[in-house]
């Protein structure tokens, strides 16, 4: 009887998120996915605009605009993954190892996150600067004042087709903090008992890293993966911030999604991309829900 009543006054506490969560979550997705399958027609010509159905998508993948776009993403999810996976493991292993003035190196390093994409994105669009020569400004003139000029760019309005790229340099300065922070955690997790056995079997510091650390921080590089490849799927307000909100060489499905909905008035074509987006996102969170529930499993068991 005990339990049974403790069972309802914990259900009762969580029933007031589960309905925020139902309506604010659940609900919206459902109406989002339900208005991207609407069929909708010009008032005044009866012009089919979306024709309704699977057809609403296949009109939106076939565009050229939209292929720009997921491209773009392309671009801007490898080279942001990689980069936030790569200076957060090397900053992690400088600290890992023992320096003077730690606290202080490792507030600088997370500083970034403390700071919105937005405000961030302001003072990245002067540092990305396109001018050169006379014109030249942010790291195109800090290159220029070191006899770099050969290494200056126009950055993310540059003409080829991997200009995106240069967008993911903000959100790996941002970003690499908190990758550093996840992999520092980790590596003290680790006993130092298990590097003492190894250096006592003679093995070299590379070989300690290679054999007996990196293995056991694989779980914690793959949530550092799914965390920052969903983030860059989901990025707008850097974007935004740095190319404005008319760029086509720096869109992204993202800042299509709001010049449709708040320019062009389209929610059918808005709900489309957003649904696209869920689906994209999810591939990458759901395999590794599934991949956390079975390692707890595991655990337990």
């Amino acid at each position: 009887m005990r339990k049974s009543r403790d069972k309802l006054v914990g259900f009762l506490f969580v029933l007031p998120s589960i309905i925020l969560i139902g309506v604010f979550v659940y609900w919206f997705i459902f109406q989002n996915v339900s208005t991207s399958f609407d069929r909708v027609e010009t008032r005044a010509t009866k012009r089919v605009v979306h024709p309704g159905g699977a057809a609403n998508y296949s009109q939106l993948l076939g565009s050229a605009d939209y292929q720009h776009a997921l491209f773009n993403l392309l671009v801007l999810t490898v080279v942001f993954v990689a980069g936030t996976m790569f200076f957060g493991l090397l900053w992690a292993i400088l600290l890992e190892k023992g320096v003077t003035a730690e606290g202080i190196f490792r507030s600088i390093y997370l500083l970034p996150m403390a700071i919105s994409f937005i405000a961030a994105g302001v003072v990245w669009r002067w540092l990305l600067a396109p001018g050169k020569g006379d014109q030249a400004s942010g790291l195109n003139q800090l290159l220029a004042m070191l006899g770099l000029e050969r290494f200056q760019s126009s950055w993310w309005q540059s003409p080829n087709s991997l200009s995106m790229a240069a967008m993911a340099i903000p959100a790996i300065w941002q970003l690499s903090g908190y990758v550093m922070a996840l992999f520092l955690a980790g590596f003290r997790g680790i006993s130092d008992d298990q590097r003492e056995a190894a250096r006592i079997d003679g093995a070299s510091e590379w070989k300690i890293y290679r054999h007996v650390l990196f293995p056991q921080l694989s779980p914690i590089a793959l949530s550092a993966l799914i965390i920052v490849g969903h983030m860059s799927m989901k990025m707008f307000d850097l974007i935004y911030a740095i190319a404005g909100q008319n760029s086509y060489k720096a869109s992204v499905p993202s800042t299509m999604m709001w010049t449709q909905l708040f320019q062009q008035g389209d929610a059918t074509a808005a709900a489309v991309n957003a649904t696209i987006l869920l689906v994209l996102v999810a591939l990458i969170v759901i395999p590794y829900l599934y991949y956390t529930n079975k390692t707890e499993k595991e655990v337990r068991g």
